[in-house]
């Protein structure tokens, strides 16, 4: 448990090391400021663009899909440091954190099935992101909601997740965070950014946190430490090279596996206190990633650019598991508890080659990309037998963490070892077909290929299954006025699923069409962005739970047509110099094969609203406030969540041109709610608090 700390100890000095000499040389940043401009990567370095929504290099306003972003001034104010936290003020995004360290996310009534970072990235397995990141690590979050039909072609109408990492700067400093709060919480991050040549051409950066907590539910631990570097640098004159690293280890205590059961033989509601956990005192959930990439990117003209990439990436998981599960009786008695232990790697490797460029026809200039990319993931695990004889039945609910003894494992058994690889042959253009008119069209070739058991477990092995798909995409935009444009878009997807059905054989591959149109307006000089969006968009042969066995405790599915339509509205951005504001608001329906509703645990209707501004009487001193509220949620023969709203606070007031202190407050009303009924029920967090001293290096 001390190596984290030794991590953060030596991080910090070789922060200091770096900073050493950087106050000298303030006095020569004006007479480099000249000689910067001239070169390449400074520039590239302050004018940044995502690809991430189209593969294009295009604005938010110019592309046509509903785009969202939480930035790293955001998840500072709000304290966000967990990525699940900062999703939550995701306009149209629900987070539904069933365990403590497995969340599924929704958009637009789908499941998330694809996370990027800086762009790239392979689906998720079921939708589940296990762990949560450090958002210290990024500059921010995209939210790219509707099919991903320029991204990968594989996935489904839902949208995507884009992680935008923190880059080297043109200028030398940084900071320390120092955190304490409720439930022992305890966090100290380091960022710092050093240019290492004179002339601006190679600059690094380092980002390291360590953070410790407890949490109101019983047992419940965490502790995560994270680093990350990255240098970038001019190779010849027209050569960029980007390298970096990451790491993470996190460890669980006493996690919980599986939600809480709420409900009785006799279909009444229980309410536990929010403290209430399945787990026992002996469990834990430790995870490790590793992470390693290289960019190089050739500019060959004024206009024409090549870029590879390469990523790697490595996690391992050891848990030892207690899952408890059954139906209550009149006193609270009647689970049933289950331990589990298990091991486990996972790796994958992204290679991505692609050429990027404006030409000109008809007398107007266009925008395009052509790609390849090549991408291979792998997992292995096992799981350990029980020599022991079966523990005892487990008391009334909610129970303490020293009821069920750990049990004697025995020998392992193979849980999963399966691979999957996917090619894409990719192209995108963006045409100027007149002055306000721009069209946008691109393909996916996709070829898929999985083997051996199941990447996610269980199931029958896969035996060399090939799935090739071309997906298409186009879009049009229309500048109405030099602020106002509309747009539509089209996509069609394909995921391929790992559920099996009552048989054990695994579902056949989903298929998804996405449409949207929308109106995007810039107001205030271009500080405020405001967008209206209506969509559609079905997927057949989605997988939806069918049964579970009581006695294996394994799942089945079947594929169902599913059809989601609605309209999203967001405006963000500044309403005054002082004065920040982001407001998004959700509307949709969802029906299945027979035309009536389905999946009623997800919200049909979602409102986020996010603002800070400065007071006129005492600049010094910002404020801020967020909420969300969402309605009702529901399972059949399971718990109810009815709508409600949550708010949450900061304060924070500038010391000095280097200090600031800040001050948060989460769940403000200290409300009661479920943050999810999707897998049984687990009670949010009641209110809580934090203060925090951010030193500028």
């Amino acid at each position: 448990m001390k190596h984290p700390f030794m991590m953060t100890a030596c991080a910090l000095a070789a922060c200091v090391a770096l900073g050493d000499g950087a106050r000298a040389q303030d006095s020569k940043e004006k007479d480099k400021e000249t000689t910067l401009e001239a070169v390449v990567v400074t520039g590239k370095r302050e004018h940044r663009v995502s690809k991430g929504a189209t593969n294009l290099p295009l604005e938010i306003k110019d592309t046509p899909q509903s785009i969202s972003t939480i930035d790293k001034e955001d998840m500072r104010d709000f304290g966000a440091t967990d990525s699940n936290d900062a999703l939550r003020y995701g306009t149209g995004l629900v987070v539904e954190e069933w365990e403590t360290n497995r969340t599924s996310y929704f958009s637009r009534g789908f499941q998330v099935m694809l996370t990027q970072v800086d762009g790239l990235g392979m689906t998720n397995e079921w939708g589940i992101a296990e762990g949560q990141q450090d958002t210290y690590l990024f500059e921010r979050i995209e939210l790219i909601r509707g099919a991903n039909g320029l991204l990968t072609g594989v996935g489904n109408a839902s949208g995507t997740i884009n992680y935008v990492r923190k880059r080297p700067t043109n200028k030398d400093g940084g900071e320390v965070i120092l955190t304490g709060g409720s439930h022992e919480f305890g966090r100290l991050a380091v960022d710092y950014n050093k240019v290492f040549t004179e002339d601006g051409t190679w600059a690094g950066r380092l980002v390291v946190a360590q953070e410790d907590k407890g949490s109101y539910l019983r047992s419940l631990h965490n502790h995560r430490g994270t680093i990350y570097g990255v240098v970038d640098g001019q190779i010849g004159s027209s050569g960029v090279l980007t390298f970096g690293f990451g790491y993470q280890d996190a460890k669980q205590q006493s996690p919980m596996w599986g939600s809480l059961t709420l409900n009785r033989a006799d279909g009444t509601r229980v309410d536990f206190p929010r403290s209430s956990s399945t787990s026992q005192d002996w469990s834990y959930w430790y995870t490790r990633s590793y992470n390693v990439f290289a960019e190089y990117t050739h500019t060959l003209s004024a206009d024409w650019e090549a870029k590879l990439t390469y990523n790697h990436r490595k996690g391992t998981e050891d848990t030892k598991l207690f899952y408890a599960y059954g139906t209550l009786a009149a006193d609270n008695t009647g689970l049933v508890g289950w331990p589990y232990r298990s091991d486990g790697d996972a790796t994958s490797d992204i290679l991505d080659a692609n050429l990027t460029g404006r030409f000109g026809a008809f007398g107007r200039k266009h925008e395009v990309i052509l790609g390849l990319s090549h991408s291979k993931q792998k997992k292995f695990s096992e799981y350990y037998s029980i020599t022991s004889p079966a523990g005892p039945a487990l008391p009334a609910f909610p129970y303490p963490g020293d009821v069920y003894p750990e049990p004697t494992w025995g020998p392992t058994l193979v849980g999963a070892d399966g691979k999957q690889q996917l090619t894409r042959l990719y192209a995108a253009t963006r045409l100027q077909l007149t002055d306000s008119l721009k069209g946008i069209a691109g393909v996916n070739a996709v070829n898929l290929k999985r083997d051996g058991t199941s990447i996610y477990g269980g199931g029958v092995a896969l035996n060399n299954d090939k799935t090739d798909k071309v997906s298409p995409y186009v879009g049009l935009t229309y500048d109405v006025t030099p602020d106002m444009l509309a747009y539509a878009s089209y996509s069609d997807i394909f995921q391929a699923q790992e559920q099996r059905d009552i048989n054990g054989q695994f579902l056949p591959a989903m298929k998804g069409i996405n449409a949207e149109v929308g109106v995007k307006a810039e107001w205030l000089d271009r500080k405020l962005l405001t967008t209206f969006a209506l969509f559609t968009a079905k997927q057949t042969g989605l997988a939806t739970l069918a049964g579970t066995d009581p006695q294996t405790q394994q799942s089945w599915y079947e594929g169902k047509d599913v059809k989601s339509r609605g309209f999203e509205v967001e405006v963000s951005g500044r309403i005054s110099a002082d004065t920040r504001l982001t407001a998004g608001f959700t509307k949709l329906k969802l029906t299945g094969p027979d035309g009536n509703d389905i999946y009623e645990w997800v919200p049909r209707t979602t409102v986020n609203l996010r603002a800070d501004t400065r007071v006129p009487m005492l600049p010094r001193l910002k404020l801020g406030a967020a909420a969300r509220w969402q309605s009702e949620v529901f399972r059949i023969a399971g718990p109810k969540q009815d709508s409600y709203l949550v708010a949450n606070a900061f304060a924070a007031y500038e010391l000095s041109d280097a200090a600031t202190l800040r001050f948060n407050v989460d769940n403000l009303t200290d409300k009661k709610y479920l943050r999810t009924v999707q897998f049984g029920a687990i009670y949010a967090a009641p209110r809580t608090y934090a203060v925090s001293l951010e030193y500028k290096l």
